[in-house]
């Protein structure tokens, strides 16, 4: 499996340009590391080993009201941060692929909604979407930013804090300022609201994986691009790939579950590699 640094770019971009030209339905698998550019932590050091603290458990998330204020804590510090982020260079060239028919379907891991503000359409996002809550008794559905409103008016003494930027909205808080925080509750019902993501420990809805599942079969080839595609829900599409013998490819920095599947992967930047290829192929 040949690797390209981005030092000698040349060949690497041509032969993605290759693998595209020869797969116009190709589908788009994204993770993590297409929106680091965008200021969005990842997950993931190079060698697909997890940074920082555990993240939230779903199970506990809904047994523990701890773990809820814990969520909540954070996300009203860290949430302005990833509503501000703007799509970078590596989402508006694979928008720009779709517009010219140069790729096929895309499938996201991530839930920052930055392909949408790209400009792709048709996106499945596997995890849900960092901008939407819902109700977990009522099932009501809320906009992100009505619940940070609440958060704010419900919460004076949190406005103005600081703390290390986390993935997905997430950040960094000491536990004492925990202690007097206040949990949202549902406007509908007074019940628990969660953001519609699917948090760790948790599966993917039956209905999005397989909308994923079609998007693979319809396609002749998959290209993962800012992925390790350590979770299974990622690293499926990889496998269902192979095993049609598919060809499967990545642009990536550093390791990936699927790295034994790969007919090639370019260690380089998503946001430097995707404007280029685009070009040539334009």
């Amino acid at each position: 499996m040949p690797i390209f640094p981005f030092a000698s770019q040349r060949p690497a971009l041509d032969q993605l340009a290759q693998f595209l030209q020869r797969h116009p339905d190709v589908l788009l698998l994204t993770g993590a590391g297409i929106s680091t550019a965008s200021g969005i932590p990842d997950y993931r050091d190079a060698q697909g080993v997890r940074r920082g603290n555990a993240p939230v458990q779903g199970p506990d998330f809904r047994r523990q009201e701890a773990v809820q204020r814990r969520y909540w804590a954070r996300s009203m510090v860290g949430w302005p941060t990833l509503a501000r982020a703007l799509p970078n260079r590596a989402h508006l060239a694979i928008a720009q692929l779709a517009q010219r028919q140069q790729i096929g379907g895309l499938v996201t891991q991530n839930v920052d909604g930055l392909h949408q503000r790209a400009g792709s359409t048709a996106v499945t996002q596997l995890h849900g979407s960092i901008h939407a809550v819902i109700c977990l008794d009522c099932h009501a559905s809320f906009p992100r930013r009505i619940i940070q409103d609440l958060l704010e008016r419900d919460n004076p003494h949190m406005l103005g804090a600081t703390a290390t930027p986390a993935p997905d909205g997430d950040a960094l808080l000491e536990p004492s300022q925990l202690a007097a925080f206040h949990v949202p509750r549902c406007l509908h019902c007074g019940g628990t609201l969660q953001p519609d993501v699917v948090f760790f420990g948790d599966g993917v809805p039956l209905d999005r994986a397989a909308e994923a599942g079609r998007k693979m079969a319809d396609a002749s080839a998959l290209l993962v691009v800012g992925s390790s595609v350590m979770v299974y829900s990622s690293f499926r599409l990889c496998r269902m790939a192979a095993e049609a013998g598919k060809p499967v490819a990545a642009i990536n920095l550093g390791k990936t579950r699927a790295d034994h599947l790969l007919a090639f992967k370019t260690e380089a930047p998503a946001q430097e590699v995707l404007p280029l290829v685009a070009d040539l192929l334009g």
